[in-house]
């Protein structure tokens, strides 16, 4: 019977093509508004670390001004509390064996010294961290590895690469065990990753968090010795100090610092700890506010920092009741259409088709159209989010996933019993004896 009624709706859609093109061109119009919109939050609102979401927790404390709480606004959502935390409070933190794994990390500016034949000076994004780090964010390598514990205790002057700055300085090689020179220090590679592009640097959620991951990454522990500093947010209402030391010491917060715990029981031992340290640190005249630490789940975290941003669920909602509106205002095109095949249909419903069979033949009709459209408008929004992608991120390309596609084609076929129920319902509804001349 199916293949019987798609036979049916194809010679119906064959017999006026100009009024099939319009039918069609309007359920694309509204697929590709949908799609392209409802993508983009998906890409936004999606897992970026299926499995271990729940597992990694983010350490805030708040050590701002006890007069003041941290301001938020509309640039800066979240919890009246710093984003990040001190140096010293980081390392604090580090000495606890709770956590599976954990890493201090911030990002820097450094000047990469290649050799003269191949390339010139050039300012590289480093990332400073521990080696849990590449364990934690499921980093991939293509040569060698991450560090060792060894190398964050004692400092080595090892690095990894990202594949960018690797195909710029050894041509995309295995430059494991080369040596490179960062400021006035010479580093060995101890690996290189593979084309590494996350659609957000969920381990970095200040600032641009589309952001191209940073190119070279070295251990947290070069910080003091090489007096490197951030280069991305700080914040503070005390002075800094006037020497380096005294900047670590002092109660700027700029370190971000991440946790790998086993499960919620876990996670509420180690925010007692959290805790724990804090009262002690009030102790000397520390966190004069309240208490108020968070340890928060990636998960949380996405929405905690506003990564889902209202306007962009404002759009995809928009765009959704524009499809409606397209499909209903083709609702008038095939009712005219199906109301002038009137007569063959009498004659159809005399031969002893019933209502539903007429209904259902008219609704495949209509199904097929909006698959069609479907199709169309998931083409075009293809190009549509390549363009909207330039204006997000200029490193990353934003694209239907499966379960974009899928979505697209439940929409599609939505749009389509929607553009054709009442139209549909009126033909099925017609009385033979009417039409029929005797």
């Amino acid at each position: 019977m199916l293949l019987y009624n798609l036979r049916i709706a194809v010679k119906s859609l064959r017999r006026n093509p100009v009024l099939t093109a319009v039918i069609i061109g309007g359920i694309a119009l509204g697929i590709c508004a949908s799609t392209t919109f409802t993508t983009v939050r998906h890409m936004f609102a999606r897992d970026p670390l299926p499995g271990k979401s729940d597992k990694l927790f983010y350490v805030r404390m708040d050590n701002w001004d006890p007069h003041t709480p941290y301001p938020t606004n509309a640039d800066n959502p979240g919890e009246a509390i710093p984003p990040q935390i001190s140096y010293r409070d980081a390392m604090a933190l580090m000495r606890s064996t709770q956590p599976v794994h954990q890493t201090a990390t911030f990002p820097a500016m450094m000047t990469v010294y290649p050799d003269p034949r191949v390339a010139r000076p050039s300012t590289e994004s480093v990332r400073l961290c521990f080696t849990d780090f590449f364990t934690m964010f499921d980093v991939p390598f293509a040569y060698g590895g991450p560090w060792d514990h060894r190398a964050d205790a004692k400092a080595e002057q090892v690095v990894v690469l990202s594949d960018t700055i690797n195909q710029k300085l050894f041509g995309g090689a295995n430059s494991v065990g080369k040596r490179i020179r960062l400021d006035d220090r010479d580093f060995t590679v101890v690996g290189v990753l593979k084309p590494w592009r996350p659609f957000i640097r969920m381990y970095d959620l200040n600032g641009n968090f589309v952001g191209e991951p940073e190119r070279i990454f070295i251990p947290f522990s070069m910080t003091p010795g090489m007096q490197i500093r951030t280069s991305g947010n700080s914040d503070g209402y005390k002075s800094a100090g006037t020497t380096f030391e005294e900047f670590l010491n002092s109660d700027i917060d700029w370190v971000q610092l991440w946790v790998e715990l086993r499960s919620p029981a876990d996670a509420a031992q180690y925010h007692r700890f959290v805790d724990g340290y804090v009262l002690e640190e009030k102790k000397h005249g520390r966190f004069e506010r309240p208490l108020a630490n968070r340890v928060t789940s990636l998960h949380d975290l996405l929405r905690v920092f506003g990564v889902i941003r209202p306007q962009v669920t404002a759009m995809a909602a928009i765009s959704i009741l524009f499809l409606a509106i397209c499909a209903l205002n083709l609702t008038g095109l095939l009712l005219g259409k199906f109301l002038a095949r009137a007569p063959e249909v009498s004659v159809r419903r005399a031969l002893g088709a019933t209502r539903i069979d007429v209904f259902l033949q008219h609704i495949t009709e209509c199904e097929l159209v909006g698959l069609a459209g479907g199709a169309i408008g998931m083409l075009l929004s293809i190009g549509a989010l390549r363009l909207i992608g330039k204006f997000i991120t200029s490193t990353s390309i934003i694209s239907l996933d499966i379960e974009m596609i899928l979505a697209a084609l439940f929409l599609s076929l939505g749009a389509g019993f929607l553009a054709g129920l009442y139209p549909a319902w009126r033909i099925c509804s017609v009385q033979p004896a009417v039409q029929l001349k005797i």
